[in-house]
């Protein structure tokens, strides 16, 4: 099964992301459980480049696509923002006190703990964020 999605830069699509994801765990008969955990490092990915890739009111395209194979969902998210690795951030430490931890992260944190593998690639002026999902 391949599947793709385009959405603009804007946070009112994470609703018409969510819905594309609903559908992909349909199709592939996924679990309630699997396919809210994917959405969720989805929403998070996805919302990271609309607050942090383009500069405010600038209109772009966000692409995701989805391969699915037998074991596997691989998840390829492209967008032309600013260049960011997601795989460089180190953990957030979150055995500290809520008080004591700095402000962002733990949406990384999160995908990481949802997905079985993350990478990164930045070519041709595109940001190419890979995350693969056993299933």
């Amino acid at each position: 099964m391949e599947k793709e999605i385009r959405i603009s830069n804007d946070l009112n699509e994470i609703t018409v992301l969510a819905s594309f994801i609903e559908e992909v765990g349909e199709e592939l008969s996924l679990s309630a459980e699997t396919t809210m955990n994917i959405n969720l490092a989805l929403e998070e990915a996805v919302a990271n480049i609309i607050m942090y890739a383009y500069p405010p009111q600038e209109q772009h395209t966000i692409l995701l696509k989805v391969n699915a194979t037998d074991k596997q969902l691989i998840f390829l998210l492209t967008d032309k923002g600013a260049s960011f690795d997601p795989t460089q951030v180190e953990d957030v430490d979150i055995t500290l006190p809520i008080e004591e931890r700095p402000i962002g992260g733990l949406g990384i944190f999160l995908i990481r703990s949802i997905m079985n593998e993350i990478s990164y690639q930045r070519i041709d002026n595109e940001n190419r964020l890979i995350m693969k999902k056993d299933i």
